[in-house]
């Protein structure tokens, strides 16, 4: 991969991924989550990973964030007010986010790895590989989660079919001719 196409895809994926802490309104979060997803894919893709790309795309950006999205728009959350105040937590949050920053620049300039170094194996993206890792290491971990995200998508339906005070529940034989 070239070291320019990694550098781009990957202040791409910083600062979408910013615009998903910093963005109010829940679904330009997303929109900013989904920009992430597909530049992480496309950093997949480009280090010759290529189901994993293509499946990282599908699964998270097709599946899990229109998952997301309707789940949004059955809680019908809305934009956060700005907090007032709180000078000293921003004060704290920002030599937290120093500190941090101090040291990812401290363990990157002693790295030895050079851009564009091959660390991978040659059949690491393939779908042989990725099939046999799933499903046979990972099978417990990847049911789980299936099971997970089963009763999240319950939990929300509940959630958003709960009556709420100023509006009551109808009876289901109500509005039937008889």
């Amino acid at each position: 991969m070239p070291p320019a196409l990694f550098i781009f895809l990957a202040v791409v994926a910083i600062l979408s991924s910013l615009g998903v802490v910093i963005q109010r309104n829940p679904v330009h979060c997303l929109l900013a989550l989904i920009m992430t997803l597909i530049s992480i894919g496309a950093l997949f893709v480009a280090l010759d990973a290529v189901a994993v790309g293509f499946l990282q795309i599908i699964v998270y950006v097709g599946a899990i964030m229109v998952l997301f999205l309707f789940v949004i728009w059955l809680l019908n959350l809305q934009t956060e007010e700005a907090p007032a105040g709180n000078l000293a937590l921003k004060f704290f949050a920002t030599i937290a986010v120093a500190a941090m920053a101090a040291e990812l620049f401290a363990i990157v300039s002693k790295s030895r790895t050079a851009l564009g170094a091959q660390t991978v194996t040659s059949g690491y993206g393939s779908i042989d590989s990725l099939a046999q890792t799933l499903f046979g290491q990972y099978l417990m971990a990847f049911e789980t989660t299936s099971i997970l995200l089963l009763v999240a998508v319950i939990g929300a339906v509940a959630v958003a079919r709960r009556a709420l005070p100023d509006r009551p529940r109808t009876a289901p034989t109500e509005g039937r001719p008889t």
